[in-house]
């Protein structure tokens, strides 16, 4: 832990999205907490929730990384990315450029622990303590600054996260203080969970799994999920279901109505571009 980091109380007790999502995805590196809140969603959705949506929101991240990198992006800021697993944004990103820096951050502690051994010998990537809430202490992070170059374009990445910060923890003003930093060309990559298109006794009981999680969940439509973008420029394809999204880049993944994602560039005009003072 360097000083940066913040101390965060590890509980698990009580199941963590991040733990859950490991779960979902086959990992080791979650508790009976986890566990137990995973097979109720299981339970009541099948394989939906515990794998087709997590996959089709993998996918969609590997693609959209992939893009990225092809771009010539060579900074990536992973915010709440989980537990490592394979195929990870590092991974993807410095296939295509070996130089890309890469900075993950997340509120959960284990995936400090986690992270920093399996990256220990990767000198262009590191993971930090951080919520995401508080976007002002990931910015000023040192770990952060070491890496990432603001005043060059970096990618932001805020793929199946936004769904667990509620309306009263201001997501707009969160993506705002991150806009804020960004040099033109840079891109942000976002995919939410959305009410549109689920049926809705499938939507609550989602919803009510994830009530005693760390982070409970939150479904938005796809006309606010949009809003997200305000400052940016949607790129082809726009905001559509991940395994629709530039499937000319590897893999769709499972498909399925139960998300949004889309890739977007600061700086340039558009219809969700705010002029540049």
């Amino acid at each position: 832990m360097t000083a940066g980091d913040r101390t965060i109380p590890f509980d698990v007790s009580r199941p963590s999205p991040a733990r859950m999502y490991d779960y979902f995805l086959g990992g080791k590196d979650n508790f009976p907490a986890d566990r137990e809140a995973g097979a109720k969603v299981k339970a009541a959705l099948g394989d939906v929730m515990s794998h087709d949506i997590v996959w089709e929101n993998r996918r969609f991240l590997q693609r959209a990384v992939r893009y990225l990198a092809g771009k010539g992006i060579d900074q990536f800021l992973d915010l709440g990315t989980g537990l490592p697993t394979q195929g990870n944004v590092h991974e993807i990103a410095q296939a295509v450029n070996p130089e890309a820096r890469v900075v993950y951050v997340d509120n959960d502690p284990i995936v400090l622990a986690h992270g920093r051994a399996l990256l220990a010998t990767n000198k262009t990537t590191t993971v930090i303590t951080a919520d995401m809430r508080e976007p002002g202490t990931v910015l000023a992070h040192p770990d952060v600054n070491a890496l990432i170059d603001f005043s060059r374009p970096v990618a932001i990445l805020f793929v199946a996260v936004f769904h667990f910060i509620r309306n009263t923890e201001r997501p707009q003003e969160i993506l705002r203080t991150f806009r804020e930093q960004l040099a033109p060309g840079s891109h942000l990559a976002l995919s939410h969970l959305t009410t549109d298109g689920p049926p809705a006794e499938e939507i609550a009981q989602v919803i009510d799994v994830y009530k005693g999680a760390t982070s409970p969940i939150v479904f938005r439509p796809r006309q606010e999920i949009e809003t997200f973008f305000d400052g940016f420029h949607l790129t082809d394809p726009g905001l559509v279901r991940p395994w629709s999204w530039r499937s000319d880049l590897g893999e769709p993944g499972p498909r399925t109505d139960w998300l949004y994602a889309g890739v977007a560039e600061f700086g340039d005009s558009g219809p969700h571009a705010t002029p540049q003072s």
